[in-house]
């Protein structure tokens, strides 16, 4: 009884098309949106900031930008944390060369940048697919490693290689504290997340999805595959630009050519997979999911060890983490292929039928 939409009627096009037009809907996103910026910086500690909150808001855009790639356009990708690290490195070379360039600003332009060098690996995806393209976006994760390793001048020729850029300063206001820079990412998901529901339900979200379920028939009524796969390269890449700004700038603070390695790609594939992929939700909860499980294993494995008196080091509990990981693919895969983000809609289903029999 809770959920039920009887006697919401539409009288417009323009209202059917809303982005929630289920009133519940509505109220929900509204009061979630308050929590989250009204409540949860009064409650959560720094730690929570730190480790969960933070990460959890940047790796989530990260993987919407990946989800637009796979899961609206069919198009696989292993080089996401690749164009997160063209996006860290460009706003790192345009906050320390340009002086005074608004913060908000240098992500933008960093995520241009990124946009461009994802389209570029993107162009062999006009000849290939599958197996072959997940090899040729492998490459580019590869080649961006080996670049900003070699070449000094990303680094602003620091010996190291690692960069350490100063705190994020906009318009006389330091991001610096934990709870800011938790509003800041924030605000910024919000925005990105809203452009990306209404970029899925526009004209190119339509492309994107005729060319994956199937391209030569996309063809054959007039979407053009080179514009629709080129396009979702380049938003995607834009997302994953911004979202590596945002990793190394708030969230690391300082970093090397290693903290985007393959294993962040393989992580983000793994968060649209579990959470779903075609699905802005499943991002979310995806990434939730990814950065909560290390958390949680590292809390009960060691108590449930202390309990039948066998010791747990950390080695032991990194790999539970990876077994627990491919056994809850492989399960998602079998059992629920469209992930958390389905059984969330499977929910909110029953809830219209209850308190009837399903």
């Amino acid at each position: 009884m809770l959920y039920r939409e009887n006697g919401q009627f539409k009288s417009t096009y323009r209202e059917d098309q809303q982005l929630f037009p289920i009133l519940q809907d509505r109220v929900f996103m509204l009061g979630l949106l308050v929590f989250a910026f009204g409540v949860v910086p009064f409650i959560a500690s720094d730690y929570v900031f730190k480790a969960v909150l933070i990460p959890w808001l940047i790796l989530a855009l990260a993987a919407v930008g990946l989800n637009i790639l796979v899961g609206y356009c069919g198009q696989i990708s292993l080089g996401t944390a690749a164009f997160m690290a063209v996006g860290a490195y460009a706003a790192y070379n345009l906050f320390i060369r340009i002086p005074g360039l608004n913060f908000v600003a240098i992500l933008f332009i960093a995520g241009f940048i990124a946009a461009l060098v994802g389209m570029l690996f993107g162009i062999p995806s006009l000849r290939i697919k599958g197996l072959y393209l997940a090899v040729a976006t492998l490459a580019a994760q590869f080649f961006m490693d080996w670049v900003f390793a070699r070449v000094k001048w990303f680094t602003n020729y620091n010996p190291s290689g690692s960069v350490a850029p100063p705190a994020i300063d906009m318009l006389g206001w330091t991001v610096d504290a934990p709870v800011e820079k938790y509003l800041f990412v924030l605000a910024i998901v919000a925005v990105f997340s809203l452009a990306a529901r209404n970029l899925t339900r526009s004209a190119i979200g339509r492309a994107w999805m005729a060319t994956r379920d199937m391209d030569v028939a996309a063809e054959v009524i007039g979407i053009r595959p080179v514009h629709a796969k080129l396009t979702a390269f380049g938003v995607s890449s834009f997302f994953a630009g911004v979202a590596g700004a945002l990793w190394g700038f708030v969230h690391l603070g300082a970093w090397e050519p290693l903290a985007f390695n393959i294993n962040l790609s393989f992580n983000l594939l793994f968060m649209i997979i579990i959470g779903g992929m075609g699905s802005i939700l499943g991002s979310f909860l995806g990434s939730a999911f990814i950065v909560l499980m290390p958390i949680l294993l590292n809390q009960v494995l060691p108590a449930l060890g202390g309990l039948f008196g066998i010791h747990v080091d950390t080695a032991l509990v990194s790999h539970v983490e990876l077994m627990v990981f491919g056994a809850l693919i492989v399960f998602f895969l079998i059992a629920e292929p469209h992930g958390l983000a389905r059984l969330w809609a499977i929910g909110k289903e029953k809830l219209r039928l209850w308190p009837f029999p399903h």
